[in-house]
Order: C-alpha cells, then sequence, then structure tokens
C-alpha cells in the first residue's frame, strides 16, 4: 500500500498535457475573454482581431517568456497542433449554433473539472519554463524564478497590457500594480521549483509537482464552489505583511485620506462663508438704495 502511494506522484509526473489538459486551459482562457464587455460584438464584427486575442488569452505565458529570454514572442506558432487547436477552442465558443458550448461550460461540474485541469497544466508550465531557462542560465535562480513565473501567470500581464493599450482599463486601476491570485501562486510555484532546482529544496521533483498541484487545485475549485473573489492566503500575505513591514502602515495610509476629507471640509466652510458674507453684502446695498 505504501509502495503505491510513492508510485501515484511519479506517475501523476508523467501526464501527458496534450490534448485533454491544453484543452481544458485554451477552454478557461476563452471563456474568460468571452466574459468581458464587447467581446462577443468584437467576434462578429471583426473575427480577426477576435482571434488574436484569443492566443494571447491562450498563449500570453510563452509569450512573456520568450520575451524574457530574448527570443521571438512568435515561437508559439511554431507549434502548429496547439495553435489550430486553440483556434478551434476560439470558433466553437463564438460561433457554435444555439450556443451550445457557452451552454455547457456554465454547467458547474464542466467547470469544475475545466478549472482543476487547467490548473493542474499550470505546474507543467512553470516547471517548463524553469528548465528551459537553466539551459542559458545555470545559476542565475532569479531568471529561474521570473520565467517560471511567466510560463505560470504571464497571460495575465500580456492580456492587461493588451487591454492598456486598447484604453480599456486606465492606468490608476491597472491590475499590472497589483498580483491577481493566479499571479500569486504562480510565483509561489516558481519559487519552490527553482529551489528544487538548484538542489536547496531535498525533495523529489515528482513529488513537489504533486503536491503543488493537489494545493493549487483545490484553492481553484474552493474559490468557484465559494464565488470568494479574494485568495484563501490574504490571511496568511496579512501576517506576514505585519511582521516584515510593521502595523503601523495602515496607519500612514490612513493619513492621506484624512488630510483630503480636512482638506475639502476647509475648502467647504470657505465657500459657505464666502457665499454669507455675499448675502450680507447684497441685503445691506438694497437697505442704502
Amino acid at each position: 500500500m505504501i509502495r503505491m502511494w510513492e508510485d501515484v506522484p511519479l506517475t501523476f509526473s508523467q501526464i501527458s498535457m496534450f490534448p485533454f489538459f491544453d484543452i481544458a486551459h485554451y477552454l478557461v482562457s476563452v471563456m474568460s475573454m468571452r466574459g468581458q464587455s464587447g467581446a462577443i460584438a468584437m467576434a462578429w464584427n471583426n473575427p480577426f482581431v477576435s482571434w488574436f486575442r484569443a492566443m494571447l488569452y491562450c498563449f500570453g505565458g510563452g509569450i512573456l517568456s520568450s520575451l524574457l529570454l530574448g527570443e521571438a514572442p512568435t515561437k508559439f506558432l511554431e507549434n502548429s497542433t496547439n495553435v489550430l487547436l486553440a483556434s478551434s477552442i476560439w470558433y466553437i465558443v463564438f460561433y457554435c449554433p444555439y450556443d451550445m458550448v457557452y451552454k455547457c461550460y456554465r454547467f458547474l461540474p464542466v467547470q469544475l473539472m475545466a478549472t482543476g485541469m487547467r490548473e493542474m497544466g499550470r505546474t507543467w508550465k512553470i516547471t517548463t519554463g524553469i528548465t528551459h531557462a537553466s539551459s542559458n542560465y545555470t545559476d542565475a535562480w532569479m531568471v529561474l524564478i521570473a520565467v517560471g513565473w511567466a510560463g505560470g501567470a504571464g497571460g495575465s500581464v500580456i492580456i492587461n497590457m493588451e487591454q492598456s493599450l486598447r484604453g480599456v482599463i486606465r492606468p490608476e486601476t491597472s491590475k499590472l500594480l497589483e498580483l491577481s491570485h493566479s499571479a500569486k501562486i504562480s510565483l509561489l510555484g516558481a519559487i519552490l521549483f527553482t529551489l528544487q532546482h538548484t538542489g536547496d529544496l531535498p525533495v523529489p521533483k515528482h513529488t513537489l509537482m504533486f503536491c503543488y498541484s493537489l494545493f493549487i487545485v483545490v484553492i481553484s475549485i474552493t474559490m468557484l464552489l465559494t464565488e470568494c473573489g479574494s485568495s484563501p492566503l490574504s490571511p496568511l500575505e496579512a501576517m506576514l505583511s505585519r511582521m516584515l513591514f510593521g502595523s503601523r502602515q495602515q496607519q500612514f495610509s490612513g493619513e492621506p485620506q484624512k488630510k483630503l476629507k480636512s482638506s475639502f471640509s476647509d475648502v467647504k466652510e470657505d465657500n459657505s462663508s464666502t457665499a454669507s458674507s455675499n448675502v450680507e453684502n447684497e441685503i445691506r446695498n438694497k437697505k442704502m438704495e
């Protein structure tokens, strides 16, 4: 029995991502694109632009990884099979008769299965990025972390950049200034797998892949079932923030708001006083007349 459980992580690490896990990734990515305002109208009015955006959603991690390593951002086009598969998913999501694909995806068990398979594929993308970067940067652990993180969550960065160029989101509300849940767990995975790759974390790679995949799948499915927008890691982040940066950061963050409110109140008082003085002057002038 113990021997069987020891073989489970090894068998898990040998699973091929093509085609089922890739299909799940493309499906979830294109569905998230479809959920944005104006995506359906764009698909009907300008199909090429819609297809190009879908490719950014599906292959954004590979594009960002290529940019970090000084490679051509169009390198993902070398795998024509995956490009055709992603294009097929994009086509049936937007142009299927009676919108059957979208209606089937809205069924909760289908969403849970697709989300779980996509999160499992995230592990392979992180490890693939680290392995690819290590061929040129052997001891540069920061490069390995950056490329691994880009492979796991680079799609969200590329998408936000594309939206910023189109003027859809403003710079002050851009998600580039904060890490999403997928970016946080990808960064955690990139650090763990980099430490394992350099030998600083004495854990077999297949065991780490199994444990990390199980961890992110459970978290993502929990967030989907509870419809919780915040990450379950938020309490841990808040505790580490207080430990590392002190508890007075909340006081400093509240000071600008207090000053802003006080300035507004002063302006209102000044305006009211000037208005009342003007009224009094008008009354006096009328009496003198």
